[in-house]
């Protein structure tokens, strides 16, 4: 649900149980090693902007985006459904020496949502084969931002040419999509990010390929001084 490899959700969605957890328990039990092991570039390039504090990475996956944000200073709130896929980015920040700033959380993001304040929330292709209520998570990713805290939602805009999903008949959201279903008063958020990103990938077939993502970072407001 996390990080980058591109045939990732055409290899299971032959096979789709509606528990999310036993649906990625079987998604990371195919290999050893699902993703790429490199951080997301748009997480990268946003949060190299902030000044480090509390982030929580939502769908951690196992673990690229958590571990380098650790290494930049981040304290870092880690969840997955996947026990599995929390073991191996626990693995992967002890090899890193940063796992002592990471707590690694297993959440049904759907059922359960850790408890604390964050100055950064990372959402990055929160999207799955299985139902997902992502808008009630974003909300709830809203509501767990400090004052002057960022929500960062990076998503597919369009599918790969090779995903089995392509041909589901349910469009993926544009990015003015997405910041009109967080439904934020003006009054109390700062849009930063409403974009669709090109980004161009070597597909399953070994052919470079563009991409197109759906980009939102919105900020809530630091009150005015009294």
């Amino acid at each position: 649900m996390h990080e980058h490899s591109e045939s990732s959700h055409a290899e299971t969605v032959a096979a789709q149980p509606n528990n999310p957890q036993e649906f990625w328990e079987g998604h990371y039990g195919q290999r050893d090693q699902i993703w790429s092991g490199n951080p997301n570039p748009l997480l990268v390039r946003e949060a190299e902007r902030l000044p480090a504090g509390r982030a929580l990475d939502l769908g951690c996956g196992e673990g690229a985006d958590a571990v380098w944000l650790a290494t930049q200073g981040w304290q870092v709130t880690a969840v997955d459904v996947s026990s599995t896929a929390l073991e191996r980015g626990r693995a992967a920040a002890v090899r890193a020496s940063v796992d002592e700033l990471i707590d690694w959380q297993q959440h049904d993001l759907g059922e359960s949502f850790p408890d604390a304040e964050f100055d950064l929330v990372s959402a990055q292709f929160l999207q799955s084969p299985i139902p997902l209520d992502r808008e009630r998570i974003l909300q709830k990713a809203l509501d767990s931002l400090a004052p002057g805290g960022s929500l960062l939602i990076v998503g597919h805009a369009e599918f790969p040419p090779w995903s089995k999903m392509a041909h589901a008949g349910e469009p993926l959201p544009s990015a003015q999509e997405v910041l009109d279903s967080l439904h934020l008063d003006p009054r109390g958020w700062v849009t930063k990010l409403c974009s669709e990103e090109p980004r161009s990938v070597v597909g399953p077939d070994g052919n470079r390929v563009t991409l197109v993502d759906s980009v939102v970072m919105v900020t809530r407001a630091t009150p005015s001084p009294a």
